[in-house]
């Protein structure tokens, strides 16, 4: 089976921007306001969801 390789590359990276967004939005008082942290979760949330995605078609035959 091959796997492509930019599509694991680039939903490794999604999960790990999109993890650390989340993050950022949570529990630690960065000085930002609630309606950009909901928008940072909201986006990374997606970002989640793409990444996974990515990584879940990489290879050839059926998706997870």
């Amino acid at each position: 089976m091959a796997t492509d390789k930019r599509k694991v590359y680039a939903g490794a990276a999604l999960l790990f921007v999109s993890s650390v967004l989340i993050l950022m939005s949570g529990p630690f008082d960065i000085g930002i306001s609630t309606t950009v942290a909901g928008v940072m979760a909201g986006v990374a949330a997606l970002g989640l969801a793409a990444g996974s995605l990515l990584l879940g078609t990489s290879e050839d035959g059926r998706a997870v």
